[in-house]
C-alpha cells in the first residue's frame, strides 16, 4: 500500500484533478440544477466501454471526444471520480465503500466541485460547514471532502451489510434518501475503471467481500415489490407465487408463514398457534422466523439478536428466497427480523396492533441478511 499511496500522492498533485478553483467551481444556478433527480435509471451500463472513455479522460481528452453515459461534463467529472478513488485507496477504504461515495458524489453534486447548494452545502459531497464538515475552503478541496465522507462511513456499524443507499443515506441525511440508488451501476463501473489506473489496487481491495457481485440498483420494479402495488395487511399481492427455483425447505417455510397472515403480532409470542385464543400463541418477528423454519426442519434460535448470527451473511443485493433480512437497530443487534419470499417481497410480524403481512423490500433498510439453507 506504500507503493500505491505514494503513486496516488503524484495524482492528486496532477493538472488535470487540480485544474483550479476557477474551472471547477459550479454556479448556484448548476447546483440547484445538479440535484434534480437523474431522468432514468442507469440500470444497463456497458464497462467495458465506460472503462476506454475514462481512460482517455484521464490522458487528457476534452468532453468533445468522450462520452460516458449519465455524465455531461466528463472533462470535469471524471478527474472527480478518480480523486474520490484515490483518497479511498490511499485509506484502504473497500470497494463497495468507494461505490457508496462515487454514488453520494453523484447524487449530491453530479460530481462536481459545487460553489453552493442547499444553504451553505459546498463541494462534491454538498458538506456544510455549519455541520461541522470543515471550514468552506477545507470542503472545496475535493481531497479533504472524500475523507471526510470516508471517515464518516467507516464509523456506521455495519456499513458493509447495507445497500449503496442506506448507506449513503445514513452519512448524508438526505431529503431524498431514495435517490442515491440510481447511481450505483455507474459509479460501480467508474470505480472499476478508475481503480483499475492504479498498480496495486485490486490487491489492496481483496479484503472486499463485495467483489464480483453485480450492483443492486434500486431501478426494477419486480426486484424491489413495488410493481405489486399497494399490498392490503395480511393478504397475497396478486400474482405472486413462491418462485420454481426455491430451495424445497425455504419453499416450506414462507409457505408455513404465509399460514399466519392476518394473525396479530404478539410480543413474546411463541407463534406456535397464531389462529388460537391465547395472545402468546401469536407470532412476534423472530418466533414467526423460528417456527416458519421448524416446520422446514430447521432449528433456529428463539430471537432476532441471536437469529443475525444463524447462516451465513449474505449481501441484500442477492437475496434468495428463505433468507432472512433484518432491520431497525444496528447489524449487530438488529431489532426486527423478516423472511426474503422473492418476486421483491418480505414476510413479517411487524409490531403491535398489526397483523402478519408481506412488504415490498423497498420498505425495509436492511442492516443485515443471512441465509439459513
Amino acid at each position: 500500500m506504500k507503493g500505491l499511496a505514494a503513486g496516488i500522492g503524484v495524482v492528486f498533485l496532477s493538472p488535470i484533478l487540480l485544474a483550479g478553483t476557477g474551472m471547477m467551481l459550479a454556479s448556484s444556478a448548476d447546483a440547484v440544477q445538479s440535484n434534480s433527480s437523474f431522468s432514468s435509471c442507469l440500470s444497463d451500463i456497458d464497462s467495458d466501454k465506460i472503462a476506454e472513455q475514462v481512460t482517455k479522460i484521464l490522458d487528457g481528452a476534452s468532453d468533445k471526444d468522450v462520452h460516458v453515459e449519465g455524465l455531461d461534463l466528463p472533462a470535469e467529472q471524471v478527474p472527480n471520480a478518480a480523486t474520490i478513488v484515490a483518497t479511498g485507496l490511499s485509506l484502504d477504504v473497500p470497494k463497495k465503500g468507494q461505490i457508496i461515495a462515487l454514488a453520494t458524489a453523484m447524487q449530491e453534486s453530479r460530481l462536481r466541485n459545487l460553489g453552493s447548494g442547499d444553504r451553505d452545502s459546498l463541494g462534491l459531497f454538498q458538506q456544510r460547514p455549519s455541520q461541522g464538515w470543515g471550514s468552506a475552503q477545507q470542503i472545496r478541496d475535493p481531497v479533504y471532502a472524500s475523507e471526510q465522507f470516508y471517515k464518516h462511513l467507516l464509523k456506521v456499524d455495519g456499513w458493509q451489510q447495507m445497500t449503496v443507499t442506506q448507506a449513503a443515506q445514513t452519512v448524508q441525511k438526505s431529503g431524498l434518501p431514495d435517490a442515491y440508488a440510481q447511481w450505483e451501476s455507474l459509479a460501480t463501473a467508474l470505480q472499476s475503471a478508475i481503480a483499475k489506473t492504479f498498480p496495486g489496487a485490486d490487491d489492496a481491495d481483496g479484503k472486499d467481500t463485495n467483489q464480483g457481485e453485480k450492483p443492486s440498483t434500486g431501478c426494477t420494479p419486480g426486484q424491489d415489490g413495488s410493481g405489486f402495488g399497494r399490498i392490503p395487511e395480511g393478504s397475497v399481492p396478486k400474482g405472486y407465487s413462491i418462485p420454481k427455483d426455491a430451495d424445497p425447505k425455504a419453499r416450506k417455510a414462507i409457505e408455513w408463514a404465509m399460514h399466519q397472515l392476518g394473525t396479530l403480532y404478539q410480543w413474546g409470542g411463541s407463534c406456535t398457534n397464531a389462529h388460537g385464543p391465547d395472545p402468546m400463541g401469536r407470532c412476534d418477528c423472530s418466533s414467526l422466523m423460528q417456527q416458519a423454519y421448524a416446520h422446514a426442519g430447521i432449528t433456529l434460535t428463539r430471537t432476532t439478536y441471536t437469529q443475525v448470527g444463524e447462516g451465513k451473511a449474505v449481501s441484500p443485493a442477492h437475496l434468495k428466497p428463505g433468507d432472512l433480512i433484518f432491520s431497525r437497530g444496528t447489524a449487530a443487534r438488529p431489532e426486527h427480523v423478516g423472511m426474503y419470499m422473492g418476486e421483491g417481497l418480505v414476510i413479517e410480524a411487524p409490531r403491535t396492533t398489526k397483523p402478519v403481512r408481506i412488504t415490498p423490500i423497498k420498505d425495509w433498510d436492511i442492516l443485515a441478511a443471512r441465509r439459513i439453507l
